[in-house]
């Protein structure tokens, strides 16, 4: 089941920021696609639930240094 969310994540100021997001979150088992809106400070995620969930997604973003609001 194919899921995708957005959410608002502080602290993304350059395109490091972008691509730490990015593969780190891609690599979460049952992530389809990442896609960051620097400006805006989203992130959206398109994944399987029955592999991971939104609570996995938050702490590796978290873990890469930015805040999820």
């Amino acid at each position: 089941m194919s899921e995708k969310i957005q959410l608002q994540v502080e602290g993304m100021s350059c395109g490091h920021c972008v691509k730490a997001v990015e593969n780190g979150v891609g690599e979460i088992n049952g992530v389809d696609s990442v896609n960051v809106t620097l400006d805006q400070g989203l992130v959206e995620v398109q994944f399987d639930a029955s592999a991971t969930n939104v609570d996995a997604i938050k702490e590796v973003i978290e873990e890469e240094g930015y805040t999820v609001k």
